[in-house]
C-alpha cells in the first residue's frame, strides 16, 4: 500500500469530519517508449522529426483491504496528488506541458508523464528512481522493448587481456583489452563505447568537452533495451586509462583489433592496467581478470615502488636513504627492461646513484658489455673523477679530445665509456657498431629537440637499457617530455602528432588539468623525482630575493627609444610573415631591450654611445659592498659574457679579486678548484657554461644579474651553491628592471614553472610566444 513520503495524509483524513472511508491504493506505473512525430517551427519553415519518447502511465490500483477485490469506494484525491508529486520530483513531467507530444491513443493512465532529459537522464531514472519507488510499495511494469533499461548495479565486471597476433611476426608485444559487463549471458565490452565517446570530442577541447556529462551517472548503451550506468568518478578514471592505452596511433587516433571490437595496445603502455583495478577498488567493485600472458601482473609490479637498495660493498661511498631508494628505482627499471628518468633536484647526487647502479650491475655479472655515458662536454671530467672516486675498480675509457681514436680499441675491455653529445654525433657510425649494456644520458634535456642531430644519434645506439638524468625533464613545453620518452620507451606516448593532439594542445592552450593528470599517471612509473626540501632536510634554507631596479635619466630614455622603434618593426614583420615566422626578429628586438636593462654599453647603437648610467650595474656593486665585508662568497650569473667582462673591469677598478668561467674557459675544474680554495670571493659565471656540473658549496650568495626565459636554467645555476655539502644558508638575489621586459620575462617564467611542477608533482606554457604576450613584452615602462 502507498504511503506518501512528503506529508502525513492519514492525519489530514482523520481531521476531516466530512471524509468518507477511503480504501488504500497502490500506485502502478508502466514504462514504455513511442516514436512520436513532432513539428518544429522556425520562422516561416516547419520541420517534422520523429523522436523516441519515453513515457510513463500512472494508474492507481484500489483494493479492498479485507477481500482484495477492486474497491468501488471513494478515491483518495490527496494521496493520488502526493503520488504524482513524488513522480515529478524524480524527473517526470506531465505530458500536458509538452505542446508537441500528446498522450498515445491507447493510453489508459490516470496520469500520463514523460521523463525529461536525454538518454542519460532516462537511464538515471531507471537506475535510481525505480528502486526508490519499489521501496515505497509501487508496482512497476517495464515494456519488453523499453529502450532505457539498466543493467543491475551488482552485475559483475570483467577485464580480458589477450596476446594479439601481428601480421608477419611470430611474437608480438601487442595485446587486446576488453572491459565490460555480462548482459544476457554474454560479455559486452564497453571500451569501444568510451573510445567513440572520446572520438566525438574535439582535440582542442579535450576532456573539458565531456565534463558536463561526468556530473551524473553516464549511460553506455549495450543492447537495444539496456544500458550500463557508470558513476562520474569511474567514467573519468576509465576515460584516462583509455586515453593512455588508445592514444598515439597514427595522428593520435589509436588502434583497435581487426574486428574493431577491442582496444589494441603495446605492452609498453600496460602500466595503465593497474590503474583500471584501482578505479574499481575505490568504489568497492570486484573486477574479474582474464590474463593468460600475465601482462597485468607485470604492470602491477612496474607501478609499485621497490624498497630501497643498500649500497654495494664495492662502492666507496655511503648512500643517503633517498639515494638508496633511487638506486632501487634504477634496478627496478632494469629488471622490467624499460627506460626511465632520474629527475632529482640539482645537487641530490644523480651521478652517485647512477654509479652505484653500475657497480651493482658489474658485481651481479649482468654487465657483459660496457655502459656508455653521454654528457655535455663540460661534465666529462666530472664523470671521470666521480667514477675514479666512488668506483675505482671499474675500468673507464674517456672518448674525448683529439686522441680519442686511439682509445676506441679499449672499449671492448672497459666497464664504462664516457663521451660527449657532439662526439656522439660526429662518431655516430662508429658508436652504432658497438653494443652497450646501459646507455646513460646526463643532462638529458640536450635531446629535447626531436629533430636535433643529438636526439637522432642517441636512437641509433644499441643498448640493452636506457636511462636519462635531468633535473628538468620539462623546461619549456610538453614536447620535450615526448622527446625523452621517444628515446627511452618508443611508443609509450604515441607518435609526435598524436601526443600533440591528446596532450600538448589541451594542456598548453587550455590548461586542461584532467589531460595533464592522465599524462602524469602515464609517465609516473618511469620518472623518479625528489626535491631538496623533502629529502635533504639537513640542507640549510635557501632564500629567494627579488631586487627591482629603477631606470632613470638617459638610460630610461634609451630604453623607450629602442622599445618604440623595435615594437614598430616587430609589428611590421608579424603582419608580413605571421607570428610563427617572426621569432628571430622578435627575439633580436627583445635582446636589445634586455641589454639596455643590463648596461647601455652592451648595445651596439649610436644612440647608446653617450649613455653612461647603468642602474643595475650600480645596484650590483652596492650589493657586493654589503656582502663581501661580511664574509660572504658570491656567485654572479649572467647570460651575457660581455656583461661579465664589464663587471670584471669594475671589480679590478675597485681592487676586488675575482674568478671567471665562460664558454671560453679551457680548464673549468682548475678555476672551480681555485674558487673553492678561497683564491677569490667573487665568481663570475656565464649561465650557459656554468649552469650545470659545478659544485660550489663554499659560496653562500647567488646573484642572477639578468633573468632568463627558462626558469629551470636559473634554478640549476642556483643549485651550484645550494646542494649537498652546503652548510650555510643561501641567499639568491634576482636583479631586474621594474616595469621592463625583464619583469615581464619573470611572469612568463612562472607559467613554465606551473607546467613542470604540476606534471612532476613537486609542488608551462609553450616556448612559442603568443601575440598578446609579444604586445605585453614591448609595452612601455610606465605600464608595468
Amino acid at each position: 500500500m502507498y504511503s506518501a513520503p512528503t506529508r502525513d495524509t492519514a492525519a489530514v483524513r482523520a481531521s476531516d469530519a466530512q471524509a468518507a472511508e477511503i480504501t488504500a491504493f497502490v500506485p502502478r506505473i508502466r514504462l514504455f517508449a513511442e516514436r512520436v512525430l513532432v513539428t518544429r517551427t522556425q520562422g516561416l519553415s516547419c520541420e517534422c522529426e520523429e523522436i523516441l519518447v519515453p513515457l510513463i502511465e500512472l494508474t492507481f490500483d484500489y483494493r479492498d483491504a479485507s477481500t482484495g477485490d477492486r474497491a468501488s469506494t471513494e478515491r483518495d484525491v490527496v494521496g493520488e496528488s502526493d503520488a504524482r508529486r513524488t513522480l515529478e520530483n524524480l524527473g517526470a513531467v506531465e505530458l500536458s506541458c509538452f505542446e508537441e507530444i500528446a498522450a498515445p491513443p491507447d493510453c489508459v493512465a490516470d496520469y500520463a508523464v514523460r521523463i525529461d532529459g536525454d538518454a542519460h537522464a532516462f537511464c538515471a531514472f531507471t537506475a535510481l528512481a525505480l528502486p526508490r519507488l519499489r521501496a515505497l510499495g509501487w508496482c512497476i511494469d517495464i515494456a519488453a522493448d523499453y529502450p532505457f533499461g539498466v543493467v543491475a548495479s551488482e552485475t559483475p565486471w570483467f577485464a580480458s587481456v589477450e596476446p594479439l597476433a601481428m601480421p608477419g611476426r611470430e611474437e608480438s608485444d601487442w595485446f587486446s583489452l576488453e572491459l565490460g559487463v555480462e548482459v544476457g549471458g554474454a560479455n559486452v565490452d564497453l571500451l569501444p563505447l568510451i573510445v567513440d565517446l572520446l572520438g566525438d570530442a574535439d582535440e582542442a577541447e579535450g576532456l573539458r568537452a565531456l565534463e558536463r556529462r561526468f556530473r551524473s551517472p553516464y549511460a553506455l548503451r549495450v543492447s537495444d533495451t539496456h544500458h550500463v550506468t557508470v558513476t562520474p568518478e569511474r567514467l573519468r578514471a576509465l576515460v584516462h586509462v583509455v586515453i593512455e592505452l588508445y592514444q598515439g596511433g597514427q595522428g593520435g587516433r589509436g588502434a583497435r583489433t581487426r574486428d574493431g571490437n577491442a582496444i589494441a595496445f603495446p605492452e609498453v603502455r600496460a602500466a595503465a592496467l593497474a590503474r583500471i583495478d584501482a578505479a574499481f577498488k575505490r568504489d568497492g567493485t570486484t573486477l574479474t581478470w582474464r590474463d593468460p600472458a600475465h601482462v597485468k601482473g607485470r604492470a602491477d609490479t612496474l607501478t609499485s615502488r621497490p624498497p630501497r637498495a643498500a649500497a654495494p660493498p664495492e662502492l666507496k661511498a655511503t648512500l643517503r636513504t633517498y639515494q638508496e631508494e633511487g638506486v632501487a628505482f634504477l634496478q627496478h627499471l632494469r629488471e622490467h627492461e624499460v627506460g626511465g628518468v632520474l629527475a632529482d633536484d640539482m645537487g641530490l647526487g644523480k651521478t652517485l646513484q647512477t654509479i652505484a647502479h653500475l657497480v651493482i650491475e658489474k658485481a651481479s655479472g649482468r654487465m657483459q658489455s660496457p655502459a656508455l655515458v653521454v654528457a655535455p662536454t663540460s661534465l666529462v671530467g666530472n664523470w671521470a673523477r666521480e667514477l675514479a672516486r666512488f668506483a675505482p675498480h671499474l675500468k673507464v675509457v674517456v672518448l674525448h679530445g683529439a686522441g680519442r681514436h686511439a682509445r676506441w680499441a679499449s672499449i671492448a675491455s672497459s666497464d664504462v665509456v664516457v663521451t660527449t653529445y657532439p662526439l656522439l654525433v660526429r662518431d655516430e657510425e662508429r658508436f652504432a657498431k658497438e653494443h652497450f649494456h646501459l646507455l646513460v644520458l646526463d643532462e638529458a634535456q640536450a635531446i629535447k629537440n626531436t629533430r636535433s642531430l643529438a636526439h637522432l644519434a642517441t636512437k641509433t645506439i644499441d643498448a640493452d637499457h636506457r636511462l636519462c638524468l635531468t633535473g628538468t625533464p620539462v623546461e619549456n613545453h610538453l614536447g620535450e617530455l615526448w622527446a625523452l620518452f621517444d628515446f627511452l620507451n618508443p611508443g609509450l606516448l604515441g607518435d609526435e602528432l598524436g601526443f600533440r593532439r591528446w596532450y600538448r594542445q589541451p594542456v598548453e592552450q587550455l590548461g586542461d588539468h584532467d589531460r595533464l593528470s592522465a599524462l602524469r599517471d602515464q609517465v609516473a612509473p618511469y620518472i623518479l623525482r625528489r626535491i631538496k626540501k623533502d629529502v635533504a632536510k639537513e640542507l640549510p634554507p635557501k632564500t629567494e630575493l627579488a631586487r627591482p631596479v629603477e631606470l632613470r635619466g638617459k638610460q630610461r630614455e634609451l630604453y623607450e627609444h629602442i622599445r618604440v622603434a623595435a615594437h614598430a618593426d616587430v609589428r611590421k614583420v608579424i603582419r608580413a610573415k605571421g607570428l610563427a615566422a617572426s621569432t628571430i626578429p622578435i627575439l633580436d628586438a627583445l635582446m636589445k631591450l634586455r641589454q639596455v636593462c643590463c648596461d647601455p654599453r652592451l648595445v651596439k647603437m649610436d644612440a647608446a654611445r653617450g649613455v653612461r648610467e647603468s642602474a643595475k650595474y650600480e645596484a650590483l656593486f652596492e650589493l657586493l659592498e654589503q656582502q663581501l665585508p661580511a664574509g660572504h662568497r658570491v656567485l654572479v650569473f649572467s647570460q651575457f659574457t660581455s656583461m661579465l667582462a664589464l663587471i670584471a673591469a669594475g671589480l679590478r677598478e675597485r681592487g676586488k679579486g675575482y674568478l671567471a668561467l665562460t664558454g671560453a674557459t679551457r680548464d673549468r675544474q682548475r678555476v672551480v678548484d681555485a674558487f673553492e680554495a678561497g683564491r677569490a670571493d667573487v665568481f663570475l659565471i656565464s649561465l650557459k657554461a656554468g649552469g650545470t656540473g659545478l659544485n660550489l658549496t663554499s659560496a653562500d650568495t647567488v646573484v642572477h644579474y639578468d633573468p632568463w626565459w627558462n626558469p629551470a636554467a636559473q634554478a640549476q645555476a642556483t643549485d651550484r651553491a645550494h646542494r649537498i655539502g652546503q652548510s650555510k644558508p643561501v641567499f639568491v638575489h634576482n636583479l631586474f628592471v621594474s616595469g621592463s621586459v625583464e619583469e615581464r620575462v619573470i611572469r612568463l617564467q612562472q607559467k613554465k614553472r606551473w607546467l613542470s611542477s604540476t606534471l612532476l608533482g613537486d609542488d608551462a606554457e609553450s616556448a612559442a610566444l603568443k601575440e598578446h604576450e609579444v604586445e605585453t613584452l614591448f609595452a612601455p615602462l610606465d605600464d608595468a
